[in-house]
């Protein structure tokens, strides 16, 4: 190796280790502050190590109010949600990738418009349809437009994927006597478990951490979700913000859990539906 590669080389560990201890610094910091007493938070300098550690803070999360019973309605939403969206998603994109009828690619751009509005923009429509609907202050009511809201990119994910299967396969269970069903069950689900799993990863993240919609239809304290419980731990009259890393650092559990589970197919799954689509 020459001395312009090696010095490239070195430029290039350097820089990418200067931009992971950016990245993750502040969650270090967030754990250190998880374990102080709210008079050592804001000390100066920060201290990375906690000097008293103490478990006060997760003591008081798992065991005062109702933190339990919010992270147990956060963790039935989100894993409803999920399967329900992923499930429909993979029905529809192996629809739009296997099959041909009239108006399939304007049907399929009319669902990419979901991807193209933000999501604040229908706050206001989703309310009064959840009003006429009846699903106000439900934990049915959150799941339904979880899903809504996650369909179109988990569709155009998938799509591509399915796209990319050999159309071969599909003609041998067809000549065998499998109907569409079970080609799609047996055959394509089994073999779409990178764009599966990228498509779980993506919607569990986004219905566990949404806050928008949690805090507009939402009332009743026993249908709050977990990012409403985190909000409410900062009074009007200071933060604890022990406290508030404590329940983050909770909150964040369940989100690393599902990475790693899937992580291993995430990369693959994600290039695929790009590919085609």
């Amino acid at each position: 190796m020459s001395a312009q590669a090696r010095a490239l080389s070195s430029l290039r560990i350097v820089t990418l280790t200067i931009g992971a201890m950016v990245m993750i610094t502040p969650f270090l910091y967030m754990v250190s502050t998880s374990f102080k007493a709210q008079q050592y938070v804001l000390k100066v300098p920060p201290q990375f190590i906690p000097d008293p550690a103490t478990l006060s803070n997760y003591q008081r999360i798992l065991f005062k109010d109702d933190f339990g019973l919010y992270f147990l309605n956060s963790l039935i939403v989100s894993v409803t949600s999920t399967t329900l969206s992923v499930l429909l998603s993979a029905m529809m994109a192996y629809g739009f990738a296997r099959y041909r009828f009239p108006g399939r690619e304007w049907l399929f751009r009319i669902l990419l418009l979901g991807l193209m509005i933000p999501a604040m923009m229908l706050i206001v429509p989703q309310f009064v349809l959840a009003k006429w609907l009846g699903l106000i202050d439900s934990l049915p009511g959150l799941i339904v437009f979880y899903v809504a809201g996650t369909l179109a990119l988990n569709t155009f994910l998938m799509r591509g994927f399915f796209e990319a299967l050999p159309q071969e396969l599909d003609d041998a269970m067809q000549i065998d006597g499998a109907n569409a069903w079970r080609r799609f069950i047996t055959l394509a689900l089994p073999l779409a478990r990178p764009a599966l799993a990228t498509a779980t990863i993506f919607t569990f993240l986004a219905t566990w951490d949404e806050y928008a919609w949690a805090l507009t239809s939402i009332v009743s304290p026993e249908n709050k979700t977990l990012p409403i419980a985190v909000a409410l731990l900062q009074g009007p009259r200071g933060t604890q913000w022990g406290l508030v890393f404590a329940a983050s650092i909770i909150a964040i559990l369940p989100v690393i859990t599902v990475f790693l589970i899937f992580q291993r197919h995430f990369v693959q799954g994600l290039t695929a539906g790009a590919v085609k689509g």
